[in-house]
């Protein structure tokens, strides 16, 4: 046993197929066999947030037969780990060579095991199976979309940050889930009640149903697997607040945003013009108890929007109200500004964790959306909000191409096709059923 050679096996160990079980079985001919299973913070670096909480994917990894031994890995890197346990062989698939993401981790690991003369084993991958794949099935057959609920609150637990970004139909949603830069994408999208008045040509005031809404939102998660948030306005009486969680819940929806403005809502952009005030701690306080008994069952999270910035009332104002909210049952705490810079939320951010609050800050830099995200990270903010891009990108250029129609007389000229999707890829971003 004390010559026996140790093998170090590192994964993610959520959905586990045949290819898992052929490495671990190849790691096991070769030595004693350590798993290193990779952290939540650790694989949501490199792939989708796991289904499975990181103590239930240890335990599944630990009851497989051959597997000696069970380790955290904390990071994407296997330099600790091997450092470590110094291992005379790592087995991996081979599949990572095709990984533009992550280039530099088997050179990493060359580099590391060299220091001691251990070997790198690739495998080939088993044909036609990955979690990737797996993944994607169940997001086509609509399981994602089933548990979606939960998914902000545990992206929010293991996430440096979250990126939100507004959906006003089940097109822009598409587009949303499925657009990505490199290793970036959307994580939630952000139902703005903006941006749904807008498409029905209506004004920004609390007019449109919560019932039309939500058809809106059923469309959206027909179409896409990414977890939603409800942005609810003032949300009313307590009676009304109860009435419309009850209904998000039952949706699916991950979280209802209320603002603790008093009487009609009118948009924060317009300021103190508005006339708008804030409620008494204790009326908004009586909200959130009211949307928190309706969805006592479900996963479904309340964030406070404090508009105390936006009304003149202050720093001080905003972060009594946040420890309040907080005490009250707010799972999340949205701060709100049209400050042209980030500073006002940065200090907030700042103040907040300083009182020793940990509890989710979101933001929605519409008016500092110079301000990297980056910056807003590294201050404690939690999420951030694109709350209305997707609609203002698509106003101008249907301006544009109505009035280039009309100056010209035709529908095909070059101008058209620069900026034009062509008939077939609109028919085949949405394909039909086959």
């Amino acid at each position: 046993m004390g010559d026996e050679k140790i093998v170090y096996v590192g994964m993610v160990g959520d959905m586990l197929h045949a290819g898992h079980i052929d490495i671990l079985a190849k790691a096991r001919e070769l030595g004693r066999v350590v798993v290193g299973v990779l952290s939540d913070e650790a694989a949501a670096t490199c792939m989708r947030v796991p289904f499975m909480r990181f103590a239930d994917r240890v335990r599944v990894i630990e009851n497989i037969a051959g597997v000696s031994k069970v380790v955290p890995q904390y990071a994407l890197s296997y330099r600790e780990n091997l450092m470590a346990i110094r291992p005379d062989y790592v087995v991996h698939g081979e599949h990572w060579r095709n990984d533009d993401k992550h280039p530099s981790v088997s050179s990493d690991i060359l580099e590391t095991l060299a220091a001691w003369g251990g070997e790198l084993v690739e495998l080939p991958g088993t044909t036609g199976v990955s979690s990737t794949l797996i993944h994607q099935a169940l997001e086509e057959e609509g399981v994602l979309a089933r548990i979606r609920q939960a998914r902000l609150r545990r992206m929010l637990e293991i996430k440096p940050f979250i990126r939100v970004i507004e959906a006003h139909s089940g097109l822009a949603a598409v587009i949303a889930h499925r657009v990505s830069h490199e290793d970036r994408r959307f994580d939630a999208l952000w139902q703005s009640s903006l941006t749904d008045a807008t498409l029905r040509a209506k004004p920004d005031l609390e007019i449109v149903d919560s019932s039309a809404r939500i058809a809106t939102v059923n469309e959206i998660f027909e179409a896409t697997p990414l977890p939603l948030i409800y942005d609810g306005d003032t949300g009313g009486f307590p009676e009304r607040v109860y009435q419309l969680a009850r209904s998000l819940d039952r949706a699916g929806v991950s979280a209802l945003c209320l603002e603790d403005k008093a009487g009609s809502k009118r948009n924060s952009l317009y300021g103190t013009e508005a006339g708008q005030e804030q409620v008494s701690i204790e009326a908004f306080c009586e909200r959130i108890r009211a949307a928190k008994r309706a969805a006592r069952c479900g996963d479904m999270m309340f964030i406070s929007r404090i508009e105390s910035f936006i009304l003149g009332a202050g720093m001080t104002d905003a972060l009594e109200r946040a420890e309040a909210y907080i005490e009250a049952g707010s799972d999340a705490i949205l701060i709100h500004s049209i400050a042209r810079t980030a500073d006002e939320v940065i200090g907030f951010a700042r103040e907040l964790r300083h009182n020793g609050v940990h509890t989710p800050i979101f933001v929605v830099p519409t008016t500092y959306g110079g301000t990297h995200e980056s910056a807003l990270a590294d201050a404690g903010i939690n999420a951030i909000i694109y709350a209305n891009h997707l609609l203002r990108a698509a106003y101008p250029r249907m301006v544009d191409v109505a009035r280039h129609i009309l100056a010209e007389g035709c529908s095909d000229d070059a101008w058209m096709r620069s900026c034009l999707a062509s008939t077939k890829d609109v028919l085949s971003l949405i394909p039909a059923a086959k």
